[in-house]
């Protein structure tokens, strides 16, 4: 049992709110998923030929050294440390450029989100902890993925943490269990995927990088797992421009989503969605079995 939510923003001056209103919702689904939490927040978006790249770094790493390396390598580079061992890099460059020179030079490191857009945080405990660390809360952005895990099927560790992803600005956060993710995962590193953890929902995140590569929407990508992906699940994703929910074809996991002129919102309780504004008057639905739901800017 697991906690996951999303919000999407439909207007400019929900954008400004978005981080006020998602940390309510994941802080509200504390309760299905204690033992750690995280977040994926689309916000501050750079200039094409930018990336930002963030990784989780272990404890005897000297980020100034890092930096420095960085710089003599990729022009225009920067490492912030954002605290509880996060920190972002911003380089000039190609993805594939980085994250391969940084698996290289630093293996210790994790990455924990690349492309233009996304920023993931995550981290061991309550939601609240990584609300409070990271200041979430007074965050603006374009929409937002967020999950609170009650660890079933691999190690309680911030690595093992939703959310996962695995490609240009590609976020995926689950609810349910995947059957098949132990063959999948050695079929996906075939094909260039990388996975930093043995959990099954970095897998399925894995499996949409890998479509959306082949030149799959993230409709159609979402659509062939549904053949690919055994198991029962409920997923929400994110990329660049958009937000996507799917259930399995049993549907067994829950979740509900909301709609208003300003936001889309699911969770896996309606309480979630009831502490945004207007919530009271917007239709909320459970989503059908099998049937993608999207939204994109």
């Amino acid at each position: 049992m697991c906690g996951i939510v999303g919000l999407f923003a439909k207007t400019k001056s929900f954008e400004n709110e978005l981080g006020f209103h998602f940390s309510k919702m994941l802080e509200e689904m504390t309760d299905r998923g204690p033992d750690s939490a995280g977040c994926a927040m689309y916000h501050n978006v750079l200039s094409d030929g930018h990336i930002k790249i963030v990784v989780l770094s272990g404890d005897l790493l000297d980020s100034t050294i890092l930096a420095d390396k960085l710089s003599s390598v990729f022009s225009e580079s920067s490492v912030e440390d954002l605290g509880s061992r996060h920190l972002l890099i911003t380089v000039s460059s190609e993805i594939n450029n980085v994250t391969t020179w940084l698996r290289t030079e630093y293996p210790e490191l994790t990455v924990l989100s690349a492309g233009r857009s996304i920023e993931i945080y995550k981290e061991k405990g309550l939601p609240n902890k990584v609300i409070e660390e990271f200041s979430i809360a007074s965050m603006s952005g374009s929409h937002a993925l967020g999950h609170t895990r009650m660890a079933t099927e691999s190690a309680i560790t911030t690595a093992h943490s939703h959310p996962f992803s695995t490609g240009d600005d590609v976020c995926l956060v689950h609810n349910g269990s995947l059957s098949n993710h132990n063959r999948l995962r050695t079929e996906l590193q075939k094909k260039g995927i990388n996975f930093s953890s043995d959990n099954d929902s970095e897998v399925a995140a894995g499996y949409l990088t890998w479509r959306l590569r082949e030149g799959d929407s993230i409709d159609k990508a979402l659509n062939r797992a549904l053949s690919d992906l055994d198991g029962f699940y409920t997923f929400a994703v994110g990329t660049r421009d958009g937000f996507a929910v799917m259930r399995d074809p049993i549907a067994c996991k829950p979740a509900v989503i909301s709609e208003t002129d300003d936001w889309v919102a699911m969770a896996s309780e309606y309480r979630a969605i009831a502490l945004l504004p207007n919530a009271n008057n917007a239709p909320a639905w459970e989503p059908n079995p099998g049937q993608v739901y999207s939204w994109s800017h």
